[in-house]
């Protein structure tokens, strides 16, 4: 299982979660997070956002083309781990949303 922590310009607004076998995915408001949402699509609620497929938010953060080929090369990442490009550029990512590693 692998998390990430969603920061909202730099205030921790939840986790993502990727289940152990890859196929499911969580993401999670903190219980104390008082900002705004991260995308319209999901706003602010108690429960957590269950996704069969990696989620549309934070696939769109992902890089396409030349700097995905660059990232797929220079990583040595799968081209289907996208849980894992996210860790990679979430610190970099355009807008006020970024994405750290939860160990």
């Amino acid at each position: 299982m692998r998390r990430a922590s969603v920061f909202f310009e730099n205030d921790f607004a939840g986790q993502l979660i990727e289940s152990n076998d890859g196929r499911e995915y969580h993401f999670q408001y903190e219980p104390n997070y008082s900002g705004p949402p991260i995308s319209l699509t999901m706003p602010v609620q108690e429960g957590a956002y269950r996704f069969d497929e990696f989620p549309p938010f934070f696939d769109g953060l992902l890089p396409e083309g030349f700097l995905l080929e660059a990232l797929l090369r220079q990583k040595k990442l799968d081209r289907n781990d996208k849980f894992g490009q996210l860790l990679i550029i979430g610190a970099d990512t355009v807008g006020a949303v970024t994405i750290k590693e939860t160990p």
